[in-house]
């Protein structure tokens, strides 16, 4: 990892972002607890992208699904035939990768070292191997001619390719007969389609109409590495849109457009975003986009728009033998609907804020470090700090912390030297500061400090949360 991301990892444990799971036992690979801090930007993304995907569209509901489905619902989705990667193994080392990771990390180097027309061929022959139906060969081959070397060993001293499936299974019940086994959810768009007629129908829905849904999946990852960018659970944010054949690539379109605009207004920077077109499709897809964030290691995936045709439609129709067709009630056309998917890793989203908040900048000589959220992700919004613990100060801090509660999450610290606790307000991205000092005692007015520009106003005690509530207007206006 780069020395940022280093960085980013050690300030997320330290201010109680993101924990290492049963980290006293050693740990689990590529499994992540959040903090008290991380738990708070967690639920104001989602919040973020419900408030985008459901309240603000008249045609989408919400839904919330099971992760243990029936089983055919993974065979009629082609998860249990084609849900795979390519893994290659280092005999010297025993370490696992997915072959197209090396092959793609090949031809990042070759371009840094400004070899772009060596890089486009082996790009050529990637593109060629992934769609060729004897793909593990291809790809092996490609990797043994270009002499690509392991980047745990620096040895080129691989197995062969082979597929490898990413679900989870268990046993449903306390028998262990295989008719039992089931699997943990890879996806939660599934849940979305076997309920495509209840939903439609209690919630009196025509075409085109969305489903949203946030929740847990689960996926046996070859490579389980880079903190919280690709672990083996996590959530997604997932929207399902409906939409009548033919129409797809325009309703495509528009939820690129739209997707794109959310992450800017989030506070993510034009320039750290970028569409990527994917070359091999997978088995349901006609269309398929990644937008891609530049993190400290390179251009990764965020979130993926693709148009899914009407194959997850079709195959649960083939499989459960219930139709699942939709009548136009205008022209009384029968037909199974197009689905365009936008499709977000809320894990991978919050690196990429994390990444894209983080500063160091030096004041007076010293050295501060700040995470620059936007407000709406900020997991504390104000802080109420009183200057000393005497003089009345903590109980008009304490009374300033609660007129605000209803309005804003607040914190109250009253320990160390006022310049440390704004640091540690800084490093967890708090947006304002409210400092209670002699003056308030006198005047009652305080400051409020702002957290980039660090300048300090002062305003009635009872104008706080007037004065907060029209400078989070300004900062969402852009003003």
């Amino acid at each position: 990892m780069s020395a940022q991301f280093d960085q980013i990892v050690s300030l997320s444990k330290r201010r109680g972002f993101i924990f290492q799971s049963s980290e006293i036992y050693g740990g689990l690979a590529a499994t992540y607890d959040y903090g008290p801090m991380g738990v708070e930007i967690k639920r104001n993304v989602v919040q973020c992208w419900w408030d985008e995907m459901v309240y603000r569209n008249d045609n989408i509901v919400g839904l919330d699904t099971a992760v243990f489905m029936h089983p055919t619902v993974w065979k009629a989705s082609g998860h249990v035939d084609a849900f795979n990667d390519p893994m290659i193994d280092d005999k010297t080392t025993n370490m696992r990768y997915r072959a197209d990771d090396l092959i793609e990390g090949h031809i990042a180097r070759l371009r840094k070292k400004g070899k772009d027309e060596r890089a486009d061929q082996v790009h050529e022959r990637l593109v060629a191997a992934l769609n060729d139906e004897n793909m593990t060969d291809a790809l092996h081959d490609l990797i043994t001619e270009e002499e690509i070397r392991s980047p745990d060993s620096g040895q080129c001293n691989w197995t062969e390719v082979r597929q490898f499936n990413l679900m989870f299974d268990t046993r449903l019940g306390a028998s262990s007969d295989s008719e039992n086994k089931i699997y943990l959810r890879p996806e939660t768009a599934q849940g979305t389609y076997v309920n495509f007629h209840n939903v439609r129908e209690t919630a009196r829905l025509q075409i085109p109409f969305g489903i949203a849904q946030v929740g847990k999946a689960f996926r046996n990852e070859i490579v389980a590495r880079q903190f919280i960018f690709r672990t083996r659970e996590f959530h997604q944010m997932e929207m399902q849109y409906f939409v009548a054949p033919g129409s797809q690539m325009e309703a495509l379109e528009m939820w690129r457009e739209r997707r794109m605009q959310w992450h800017l207004d989030n506070g993510i920077r034009p320039e750290k975003l970028r569409w990527h077109e994917h070359e091999k499709l997978a088995h349901y897809a006609d269309v398929a986009f990644d937008l891609q964030y530049e993190y400290p290691n390179g251009w990764q995936e965020l979130e993926g728009v693709h148009s899914r045709t009407d194959f997850d439609l079709k195959a649960h129709q083939k499989y459960s033998g219930k139709k699942m067709e939709y009548v136009d009630p205008q022209t009384r056309e029968r037909f199974i609907p197009y689905v365009v998917e936008t499709a977000a890793g809320l894990d991978r989203i919050i690196l990429a804020l994390l990444c894209e908040a983080y500063r160091e900048e030096e004041v007076n000589g010293e050295k501060r470090t700040l995470m620059a959220f936007h407000p709406r992700i900020a997991p504390i919004k104000v802080a109420i700090l009183p200057l000393v613990k005497k003089d009345g100060m903590p109980e008009v801090a304490h009374a300033i912390k609660d007129s605000l509660k209803a309005d804003f999450n607040t914190f109250y610290d009253e320990k160390g030297a006022i310049g440390r606790r704004y640091r540690r307000m800084d490093e967890v991205g708090t947006p304002f500061c409210v400092t209670v000092d002699g003056e308030t005692l006198t005047d009652g007015t305080v400051t409020i400090r702002e957290r980039d520009s660090m300048e300090q106003i002062r305003v009635e005690k009872d104008a706080v949360a007037g004065v907060l509530i029209e400078k989070l207007r300004s900062w969402e206006a852009g003003t």
